[in-house]
């Protein structure tokens, strides 16, 4: 009786401390392959490279949990489409000890970055992307960390044509081979930023010759 008296009356657990990776994409096969989804190819090499527990559903995501060097890791893909990606964070936001600035990545493509490209920065904009606006809106704050990954033609000659229709289609045949080959470097980013911290995830990547700034 009494055992069931305190587990009435005891505090619940407070959640444990844990980083959130959010990959930004649409859901949906019809979108898999296209330039607005390589947040999710970044998870997924993610959650496969370090082992991470399978794809749940939970709310208004798929998540897949571990733990990674010491550190618990959450990958989160927004199911809500993009332009409503933030809603995913209203759970994290309760949470009295976590911290957007220090516990949050967003994976994103950036059409200002040509393919081959990344950079990491530590806060800013959202530069137009409808999904970074909507991270920014939750927040209340642009102090969080993001990986924004070139998806531009490489040839600067080549024209995007209207902006919608690019990033929601497929990449080419030589574009998505050069994407996947640039997604192991990517995950190196994102463990450094995981173990290190944005600053020297930043100082380390952002300078590498032929990535980084763009």
């Amino acid at each position: 009786m009494l055992a069931a008296l305190f587990r009435r009356f005891a505090r619940p657990a407070e959640p444990e401390a844990v980083k959130v990776i959010v990959g930004l994409g649409n859901p949906g096969r019809e979108y898999e392959a296209t330039r607005h989804n390589v947040g999710w190819w970044v998870l997924d090499h993610l959650a496969d490279v370090w082992r991470l527990d399978g794809w749940r559903k939970d709310g208004e995501a798929l998540t897949a949990n571990g733990a990674v060097r010491g550190e618990r890791v959450r990958l989160v893909k927004p199911l809500t489409y993009m332009n409503l990606s933030g809603q995913v964070l209203r759970p994290y936001l309760r949470r009295p000890f976590w911290s957007a600035k220090a516990d949050l990545l967003v994976v994103v493509d950036e059409v200002a970055l040509p393919l081959g490209r990344y950079r990491l920065r530590a806060r800013g904009s959202a530069g137009g992307h409808n999904g970074l606006k909507s991270v920014e809106h939750h927040l209340k704050s642009q102090e969080y960390a993001r990986l924004r990954i070139g998806i531009r033609p490489a040839d600067e000659r080549r024209d995007v044509g209207n902006l919608a229709d690019f990033v929601l289609a497929p990449f080419g045949k030589v574009e998505r081979e050069e994407m996947l080959a640039l997604v192991p470097t990517i995950a190196d980013a994102v463990e450094t930023w995981l173990t290190s911290g944005i600053e020297a995830a930043m100082n380390k990547h952002n300078k590498t010759e032929g990535r980084g700034t763009g």
